[in-house]
């Protein structure tokens, strides 16, 4: 993610009006119930350049679509999106004044049109057939019929803002506006996991051949992309963890995606460069070098700036278990041996860096925590108590009086606006550990933070309305996860 989205002290705040109360057991009924009745109604009348400094005023809060390839979505404008909803599993905006705003077939340009012309029941049935080509996760038996109503809608609605994000060339945006509109491998490769994880199979290979399209020969990714492919030159280094998260998403999409050999094939040369790249990193404490991780932060800033931080350590370990277990499955045993050597030798390194200390971001005595504490958990990392004890505590010390997470301790940006893919990071880790409570409420504080449309933000401020852009892919993604890892347990990379 960016430098100007992440540690960025001067990056502005922009909130939105949101038809959300504030936190509590009753009033969540109530929010959920007004929510439904909304749906039902619809149902009923309806059918169904670097830097950028901060966002500006009036910035909006979601997307509109229009159902046909290539998935273009445009920005809505803050004022029409006033009273505004999207029709049932639609990204096509039923306006407060009865028109729709859409953006017809094979065009970039969105439009408003009368109810009944024929392009939208057309482009409502496309996004429709689309949702249901795969699943919409909403967390199954372990959550109340009522919140399912409502996780469903958030799944819906992340699954297509997912799709309006990720161009026809496998280029996934982080979001719409600005210095958010480039191509992160790290988020890309959670967008791949949660298109797999919902069985929207085309759209996560998508993704991973624009990966594999932009690698470098010796394994490396730059820190970002232009939606054509080409590097973003802006003095970033390239960031060892998306080496890692690449890796994971690809061995995911392999166990949970009914891929062809040739499919395979076509990723494992990518897999070979970035797991060769990460094994040969390894310094002789088994560590890899200092990194940039998801701060986007340079690593001298950092309290140890001689070792790499959790954030890196977290998705390298991860990434090579599971490039050893993507080789065992084609059968290159050589391959899956050497990584798996690789992954041991950086496990106990963790061991001797991270555990004594409780593993805080940089290894040392009463080192700071932050969100990457849920790295080395589930589903990264089987589940181990004392790192159980760690996410407790790094939650505990990045908590907000909204209700919300910063994403780490003496956090350089505003200091009390939340952000939404630290606290969906940690739902993630509560859901594949199988503590159902805890996730929900954490699912419950994003769904009762998104936008006026329903689109979960990158941030939220003090007084809990949605801030900053809205849909942020990361989000939208861990949200689908977690949703999912509530259903069935996500598959955690092996350690052999």
């Amino acid at each position: 993610m960016a430098v100007d989205r992440i540690g960025s002290p001067e990056a502005d705040v922009v909130s939105w009006g949101s038809a959300v109360p504030p936190r509590g057991h009753t009033l969540r009924k109530v929010r959920r119930t007004a929510a439904l009745l909304l749906v039902a109604a619809l149902v009923g009348t309806c059918g169904a350049t670097f830097p950028d400094r901060g966002v500006p005023a009036g910035v909006s809060p979601g997307m509109v679509g229009g159902g046909g390839w290539p998935f273009t979505g445009v920005p809505i404008p803050a004022d029409a999106a006033e009273g505004a909803s999207y029709l049932p599993g639609s990204s096509v905006l039923l306006l407060r004044d009865g028109r729709v705003r859409l953006v017809p077939f094979g065009t970039s340009t969105a439009i408003t049109v009368d109810a009944s012309d024929p392009r939208v029941a057309a482009a409502v049935r496309s996004d429709n057939a689309w949702l249901a080509g795969g699943a919409v996760p909403d967390g199954g038996a372990a959550v109340p019929a009522a919140t399912r109503r409502v996780y469903r809608g958030m799944a819906e609605r992340a699954l297509l803002d997912l799709r309006l994000l990720t161009r026809p060339n496998g280029a996934s945006q982080a979001s719409w506006y600005g210095a958010w509109r480039y191509s992160w491998p790290r988020d890309s490769a959670f967008t791949a996991v949660a298109f797999a994880m919902t069985g929207h199979d085309t759209e996560a290979q998508r993704v991973l051949r624009f990966l594999a399209r932009v690698q470098h020969e010796d394994g490396l990714w730059a820190a970002r992309y232009h939606t054509d492919g080409t590097e973003v030159v802006d003095g970033r280094d390239p960031q060892l963890d998306s080496l890692g998260w690449v890796l994971w998403a690809s061995w995911l999409f392999r166990e949970r995606s009914p891929a062809s050999a040739a499919g395979m094939a076509e990723l494992w040369p990518m897999v070979v460069r970035a797991a060769d790249h990460l094994a040969g990193s390894l310094d002789v404490e088994g560590l890899p070098p200092p990194s940039s991780d998801y701060w986007e932060r340079k690593p001298g800033s950092e309290e140890d700036p001689r070792r790499p931080t959790l954030g890196v350590v977290g998705p390298v370990l991860a990434g090579l278990r599971s490039a050893s277990a993507f080789a065992h499955g084609i059968g290159r045993t050589d391959k899956a041996a050497h990584w798996q050597d690789a992954a041991g030798r950086l496990s106990d390194a963790v061991i001797r860096q991270f555990t004594p200390y409780g593993y805080p971001r940089s290894p040392i005595r009463n080192g700071l925590m932050d969100t990457s504490v849920t790295f080395v958990a589930p589903p990264f990392a089987p589940a181990d108590p004392g790192v159980t004890a760690a996410v407790a505590e790094g939650f505990r010390r990045t908590s907000l009086p909204n209700g919300g997470v910063l994403p780490g301790e003496r956090w350089s940006g505003s200091p009390d606006v939340a952000w939404t893919p630290e606290m969906a990071l940690f739902a993630l880790t509560s859901a594949a550990s199988g503590r159902t409570e805890e996730a929900l409420g954490r699912l419950d504080w994003l769904a009762e933070h998104r936008t006026s449309l329903g689109v979960l933000p990158e941030k939220v401020d003090a007084e809990g309305q949605p801030a900053s852009v809205a849909p942020l892919g990361w989000t939208a993604s861990l949200v689908l996860l977690t949703l999912a890892a509530l259903e069935r347990p996500l598959p955690i990379p092996p350690v052999r």
